[in-house]
């Protein structure tokens, strides 16, 4: 008699689209989760979010509680929106699915720049220095511009206060133009950030939990090299591929140092789970952190999986690895 002994694959389901602007960023990272593994060990799922945030699997509409049932674990893809403001990890929560990255309000606090620059600065992570503004607000634009003048000089950077990949950060030369930009953001997203702009290098750096025998281990800082002329990375330069990454890069070794920590104070500070993503400004002074993204992107040219691979490492070892944080 023979007997044949069968694998149990794991069903993993795979979050991806959103509302957010992210959207065709988080169909790039999911495309690339669901080719990372291999098929005789995991059955993958895609579900795919549309931007109405109506969930569908097999290009059939599904509730949400239906979909997870059927799941092991849930691998979210979701850059920005309901993916990264707390909404997806309140389900998943309720439906006690396990599930990659940070929980509900950690997740939350690092979307959120307000939020996020008040822990981070009681922290004592240095930042640049930044005013906030919203819609509810009783202040004209030109009050708010008299406000951010009083306590820091131009050029400025105006940042919408929950957007991600660059999204509808506009730059304001003077002053004189402040108003109209800071107007313009508020208008668009109902909340803004006004930072002091930086000139200076920018750089990205990688933190996994209980990795390689580490707590927390940092993969080495990466050098973002934005296209000739810009003078910040912009949304465009996400869409476009144009960014550049060096890695290794050639920051000194104490500024590498220096990066890798503040990486990881701010991970903790915030609360994440995981995994997540730093970005920063190296002047010749000192060194900024300027946000913390909590669901790193994992598509061909972007800059996680080439520091994953500058260590020997790769998306396939990264997501397996994160399965089991989630699971354990």
């Amino acid at each position: 008699m023979l007997y044949f002994l069968y694998m149990v694959r794991t069903t993993i389901g795979v979050l991806r689209g959103g509302t957010s602007s992210e959207y065709d960023l988080s169909l790039k990272t999911g495309a690339a989760i669901l080719a990372a593994l291999p098929e005789e060990k995991y059955d993958m799922r895609d579900i795919f979010v549309d931007k109405r945030g109506y969930w569908n699997t097999r290009g059939v509409p599904v509730d949400p509680a239906r979909a997870l049932s059927q799941m092991d674990v849930i691998v979210n893809a979701l850059h920005g929106g309901v993916g990264e403001d707390g909404s997806v990890q309140r389900i998943l929560e309720r439906a006690g699915v396990p599930y990659t990255g940070a929980r509900p309000i950690a997740v939350h606090q690092s979307l959120n720049k307000i939020r996020m620059h008040e822990i981070l600065k009681n922290a004592n992570v240095r930042m640049p220095h930044t005013v906030a503004f919203t819609l509810h607000d009783a202040l004209s634009t030109g009050e708010m511009t008299e406000i951010v003048f009083a306590e820091m000089g131009p050029p400025y950077l105006v940042k919408p206060a929950s957007e991600g990949a660059s999204h509808g950060i506009a730059f304001a030369a003077t002053i004189a133009d402040l108003p109209d930009v800071l107007g313009d953001v508020l208008d668009s997203f109902g909340a803004a950030i006004v930072q002091q702009y930086m000139r200076g290098r920018e750089a990205a750096v990688g933190v996994i939990e209980s990795f390689r025998n580490e707590d927390t281990y940092t993969l080495p800082p990466a050098e973002v090299i934005t296209p000739g002329g810009a003078r910040f990375v912009e949304r465009a330069h996400y869409t476009n591929a144009s960014l550049q990454h060096e890695v290794p890069s050639t920051f000194t070794a104490n500024e590498k140092k220096e990066l890798m920590a503040l990486a990881s104070l701010a991970h903790h500070a915030l609360g994440l789970s995981h995994f997540s993503i730093a970005d920063f400004i190296v002047t010749p002074h000192a060194v900024f952190l300027l946000e913390v993204n909590a669901i790193p992107a994992l598509y061909p040219g972007a800059v996680f999986p080439q520091m994953l691979e500058s260590v020997g490492s790769s998306v396939d070892e990264f997501i397996e690895h994160s399965i089991g944080l989630a699971r354990a």
